[in-house]
């Protein structure tokens, strides 16, 4: 059987704009094994806001494309042994999958052929996965970590040997928050090596609405995540039955998907609180922002999960900032970054639900105080996730990189 070509063509025709942009901004290859997954808007932003370098895809398969629009992509096929390589490496010598040197060639090759100046790879058990190629290529190479690629399986010793490896090939390393930075630096990364780039809001497309307490005391509270074990999610259930025996109108809204929903919907009804509980799925953006415009509270107390999972800076709590509302979370990973405990918003001990039912409770009572928290929150983010100061940076470190590998 023949193998299928590790390249097909982009999905358009490469059109003369595009190409004389790419003489004029050189080009940064970004490598996202799917383009694009729901849950990755943040990702297709920072890319989009891109404006000194022309922005390439290259990715193993193309999701979702009429809600992520982009013309320059260029899918990369998996070979067909993939699964007996899943097997052979995985499964039997029990370490990280890595792409095959023929692979690595192919790779070199299409990044030699639109001239990449720079490669960056989403995310750092991606980086793993192309360490062939980074042992070749050339070119700078930065990796972004957001959050689990940068914890999770390290404790294996051949993870982590391999990601140290990974590490050491790469030219510099992005995270999201200072508490990210610091799990890196402890499994052996130079510090020097790191650089901080928060994740990058459209502010000019959100819609920031002062919040006042409810008079009715119907409090709309409202969370926005995967359903998966650090997002916290059965302290905000036990909070939120907390907070019902003092507002009875309250009511929560869970939206997103996950495997831990089952468990949820358990927990729901043995609290007695069901039907003040709407598990709403995955929404796009437009109707999770019909969501942030109704909502008083944010909840988002997330904790370290069972494998060693720890949150970076909840792309979901950020966005309620941008909105004006004020959030209660807990004092874990990335959060403490960007909410102000008593400024911005309320932080408590992970996996503490009476502190979480205090804290919602104490700030329902307190009218002055809820009013400057949702001017406060807004604040913030302007300050410190702004997408065009974000981009901006990305640009410098994509230059810094060059500079380095010149």
């Amino acid at each position: 059987m023949k193998n299928r070509p590790s390249f097909i063509p982009a999905l358009h025709t490469t059109t003369k704009s595009e190409a004389d942009s790419a003489e004029i901004h050189p080009v940064a290859a970004s490598y996202i094994v799917t383009f694009l997954k729901p849950e990755m808007l943040h990702v297709y932003r920072q890319i989009k806001a891109l404006r000194e370098f022309c922005p390439v895809i290259l990715t193993q398969k193309r999701e979702n494309a009429a809600a992520f629009p982009f013309e320059n992509v260029r899918i990369v096929r998996k070979p067909i042994t993939h699964p007996l390589r899943r097997i052979w490496q995985k499964q039997i010598f029990g370490r990280p999958i890595t792409i095959y040197r023929s692979e690595a060639r192919r790779l070199l090759k299409e990044l030699r052929r639109i001239k990449a100046r720079v490669l960056h790879v989403y995310f750092g058990h991606i980086g793993v996965h192309l360490i062939p190629l980074l042992e070749i290529c050339g070119l700078p190479v930065v990796v972004s970590f957001h959050g689990a690629d940068g914890q999770v399986g390290l404790e294996k010793p051949i993870h982590l040997e391999r990601t140290r490896r990974m590490i050491e090939l790469a030219t510099l390393l992005l995270v999201r928050s200072e508490s990210l930075a610091g799990r890196l630096v402890a499994i052996g990364c130079p510090r020097e090596k790191i650089r901080l780039h928060r994740t990058g809001l459209p502010l000019d497309t959100i819609h920031f609405q002062q919040r006042t307490i409810p008079e009715d005391g119907q409090w709309e509270c409202l969370q926005a995540c995967r359903l998966i074990e650090k997002k916290g999610l059965k302290t905000s259930l036990r909070a939120f039955a907390a907070f019902l025996k003092i507002y009875p109108r309250a009511r929560l809204t869970i939206a997103g998907e996950g495997p831990r929903k089952d468990a949820l919907l358990s927990l729901a009804a043995e609290l007695g609180i069901t039907e003040k509980v709407s598990f709403t799925g995955f929404l796009s953006q437009k109707e999770l922002g019909k969501l942030f415009t109704k909502s008083h509270l944010f909840l988002h107390p997330s904790e370290l999960g069972p494998d060693g999972d720890q949150e970076g800076v909840p792309n979901s709590m950020l966005e309620a900032m941008a909105n004006g509302i004020p959030v209660l979370a807990t004092l874990h990973g990335g959060i403490q970054e960007a909410v102000e405990h008593g400024v911005s918003g309320l932080l408590v001990a992970e996996g503490d639900d009476a502190a979480l039912a205090l804290a919602m409770s104490a700030l329902a009572a307190d009218p002055a105080r809820y009013f400057s928290m949702s001017t406060a929150a807004a604040q913030r983010v302007e300050a410190e996730f702004n997408i065009d100061v974000q981009a901006r940076t990305l640009e410098k470190i994509y230059r810094e990189a060059i500079a380095m590998a010149s």
